[in-house]
């Protein structure tokens, strides 16, 4: 907003919050503390990697680990490395996307600790949000029990775990040509889930306390 006062011109700003920027592939790596910083490591730099984040701490704890993991991703990724009562590093987190309801659904699922993605399934026509949220975690469960691991699964879906738990995706979507892909996962998933009992936690996401669900798919 300007402001005339007294023949002059005053111009009030907007408080911006701080920025920090990772460079992994530059001039220079490291991490800076202003954009120009940064720009003079990557602006005409073939190939250059880097990103921006909320935190130095979160941005630190990035230039440690692969740009892969963070392209793409909200700037706050990683921010629940610092929460009072984080979740479990040594785990995997899924989510799922969904255009419409229903409408073009893909799932997937996320390392926690590395950041990278482990499985990517999808688009298939006509699905749900939910739905795609239990295939995650069945698909995620399925995995590491081939694994024979027993890391924790993530969900900010409480329906989801809901039904994992029930062993049934207790879903109201109706079936048709179009989504008959989706329906023949349902089936497998609930099949895998009658003949096996999992030592893997299926635990809730705290969205609030530790950011958005690292397998998210930043569509919102």
């Amino acid at each position: 907003m300007v402001k005339r006062e007294s023949g002059t011109v005053k111009v009030n700003r907007m408080t911006q919050k701080p920025k920090f920027y990772v460079v992994w592939k530059g001039r220079k790596i490291g991490v800076f503390s202003s954009w120009e910083a940064c720009a003079a490591q990557v602006q005409g730099f073939t190939g250059a990697q880097y990103k921006s984040f909320t935190s130095r701490r979160a941005a630190e704890q990035a230039l440690r680990g692969k740009y892969a993991a963070h392209v793409g991703k909200p700037v706050s990724s990683g921010e629940w490395l610092f929460a009072p009562n984080p979740p479990i590093a040594g785990s995997i987190v899924v989510d799922a996307a969904c255009s419409g309801s229903p409408g073009r659904l893909e799932y997937r699922g996320v390392d926690l600790r590395s950041g990278e993605e482990v499985f990517r399934q999808g688009p298939y026509k006509n699905g749900t949000n939910n739905v795609g949220e239990f295939l995650a975690i069945v698909h995620a469960l399925a995995m590491l029990a081939g694994q024979g691991s027993t890391l924790p699964v993530y969900s900010d879906s409480d329906t989801a775990i809901a039904w994992v738990k029930a062993k049934r995706c207790n879903t109201k979507l109706a079936a048709d040509a179009t989504n008959a892909p989706l329906f023949e996962l349902i089936d497998r998933a609930e099949d895998w889930l009658a003949g096996h009992t999992t030592a893997n936690p299926v635990l809730k996401w705290d969205t609030k306390a530790w950011g958005e669900i690292p397998a998210d798919f930043n569509r919102k």
